[in-house]
């Protein structure tokens, strides 16, 4: 079987009007795919930006899949949140970003959004907090449903992969 070793880092956020910030991630594979060694998702810590707008988490991914084919390339889904001082986290984004497919460093940025709800869900949004969440995590990168929505853009994520590639030359896939 190829292999493929996703081996990086979450950097960071910026454009994010919220502070306190943290990311949730994951990577979806399709059935050909299979996990050998790390974890599937994870969350860093929380980061509130002291200069600038960065919010640095430098947390990092290492990941060793075997797959039987090409379909269901592996994709990074992600969620960023805010924390207020008293402790209560809002969405304050979505977004995703396919794991490159060529070998080497590759420094990614994934831009994201946030469904915006009915001018009530927006309203109680800036006052009490919390807001609309997606009741499915796959709408995030399936086209269909996504482009129904109403959403506000967010702020981007900043990645930074490196990518090893293994037996796929046995394949016939050259890289």
């Amino acid at each position: 079987m190829a292999e493929v070793h996703v081996i990086g880092q979450i950097m960071g956020a910026t454009g994010f009007s919220e502070s306190s910030l943290f990311c949730k991630w994951g990577v979806h594979t399709g059935a050909a795919w299979k996990l050998l060694s790390g974890i599937r998702e994870g969350q860093t810590q929380v980061d509130t930006p002291q200069v600038g707008d960065m919010a640095y988490w430098s947390h990092p991914i290492d990941l060793h899949f075997a797959t039987k084919g090409l379909q269901g390339w592996p994709r990074l889904h992600l969620q960023v949140w805010s924390q207020d001082s008293f402790g209560r986290c809002q969405l304050a984004g979505y977004g995703f970003c396919h794991v490159p497919s060529s070998p080497g460093t590759h420094q990614l940025t994934c831009p994201t959004w946030r469904p915006l709800g009915s001018w009530r869900e927006q309203l109680a949004r800036a006052f009490v907090g919390g807001g609309p969440q997606l009741l499915h995590g796959d709408t995030i990168y399936s086209g269909a449903d996504r482009y129904r929505l109403h959403t506000a853009a967010g702020g981007t994520v900043h990645l930074e992969i490196g990518l090893l590639l293994r037996h796929f030359d046995r394949y016939g896939v050259e890289c």
